[in-house]
């Protein structure tokens, strides 16, 4: 059993000396625990998703297991809408939002350097849309100095504005950093939750599993495929719908970029590109999926019903939408208005949106896709794995 094998190391621990250290929970993690004791009891809601599954898998709840469990948890709210115990109940079961509430402390706890994890508390709306047009503005005064910010003989070439080594110098070291913060991150949680998920390490089909759990946004299905709930108990698929939009469009456009860096350097085709060229066709349909995807997003997001998520981290989910939505937004605009005057104000608006969602990748709530997947590639690894609950654990 996990519990035996547990104290069997600790015991060997003290035995030779060395410290147990056992993790002191916080009031959000200590909630999740008293939850999932409750739930484990029931079970009512073992079909829904991944989370309850691998709570069933338990008898006790440490801190890397309510972190598995928070990161496992896709807040479809399924679960609090079919729970007995849900508020009023003097039990007050509500797995979402202790769920959300422990996911939001995670992606402080495991941030890298952990001097800026609480930068996710203050990552808000008005923050992230204050980073973008503060840095669209010092571009708008630098470009304006030279007397170019409206008009000028650019005939649509953005890099008589901005060189293309001066972009690479701007944008590479920020993106490097953000890998590898993010990667560092990721590192240390995978790190913790492995021993308390089996020990067993990856294997291919369950990474297939994971995978196409990613892709698929398997478990915003409500565990029986009719969708998850938003502001009332109707069912709908429109929070999984306008994920993909936006999971595909990023995907899209990063793939533009991707194309558009091997033609500049591979084949020496420089930039700017047009229709029907590959770099453009993957960036226009990209940024239509992201503003489409994040509209909606953030209609949901404006509407859901308070016993659903954590109601603090809203700014953040805004913040980060609204990057995503402006960053898409100018790069259509800047396409569409390139044979213009405004050539020079788009360029400035775009790129100010670009880094400012680069800057904030690390320490927003992009945080969560990177944290959920370690989580579902744990899960499909642990799910193979013999279940240390039996008939007669106790």
């Amino acid at each position: 059993m996990q519990q035996l094998d547990a104290l069997t190391r600790e015991a060997v621990a003290l035995a030779g000396g060395g410290p147990r250290v056992i993790p002191i929970l916080s009031a959000p993690e200590a909630e999740v625990g008293r939850q999932m004791q409750i739930c484990n009891a029931c079970r009512y809601c073992e079909g829904f998703c991944a989370v309850f599954p691998a709570m069933t898998r338990r008898l006790e709840f440490g801190q890397a297991d309510i972190h598995y469990l928070a990161n496992l948890c896709h807040n479809c709210g399924a679960c609090l809408h079919a729970c007995q115990y849900a508020p009023p109940h003097e039990f007050a079961v509500n797995v979402p939002r202790a769920m959300a509430e422990v996911r939001g402390q995670t992606y402080a706890d495991y941030a890298w350097p952990p001097a800026l994890g609480r930068l996710y508390q203050r990552n808000g709306l008005t923050l992230s849309v204050a980073l973008a047009a503060g840095l669209a503005l010092f571009l708008m005064l630098a470009v304006a100095l030279n007397g170019t910010l409206w008009g000028g003989r650019l005939e649509g070439n953005f890099y008589r504005l901005f060189p293309h080594n001066l972009l690479v110098g701007l944008f590479a070291p920020v993106f490097l950093f953000v890998v590898f913060a993010l990667g560092k991150g990721v590192t240390r949680f995978w790190r913790e939750l492995t021993p308390a998920t089996s020990g067993a390490p990856l294997n291919a089909p369950a990474a297939g599993e994971a995978t196409q759990a990613v892709l698929r946004l398997k478990y915003l299905d409500g565990g029986h495929g009719e969708g998850c709930h938003d502001e009332d108990d109707a069912y709908t698929l429109s929070r999984r719908r306008f994920h993909h939009f936006t999971f595909y469009g990023f995907l899209l456009c990063f793939a533009a970029t991707s194309v558009a860096t091997l033609y500049h350097y591979l084949f020496g085709w420089h930039a700017p590109y047009d229709l029907p060229s590959l770099p453009k066709l993957l960036g226009v349909v990209g940024g239509v999926s992201l503003m489409v995807g994040t509209a909606g997003l953030w209609r949901l997001n404006r509407r859901r019903h308070p016993l659903q998520g954590d109601a603090s981290q809203k700014p953040m989910d805004l913040g980060f939408i609204a990057l995503l939505f402006l960053t898409s937004a100018s790069g259509l605009a800047l396409w569409l208005g390139r044979g213009t005057p405004a050539l020079a104000l788009l360029l400035c608006l775009h790129l100010g949106a670009v880094m400012a969602l680069f800057a904030t990748l690390p320490y927003g709530k992009f945080a969560h896709g990177i944290f959920r997947t370690a989580a579902l590639l744990r899960h499909a690894v642990e799910k193979r794995r013999p279940n240390p609950i039996g008939l007669g654990a106790d």
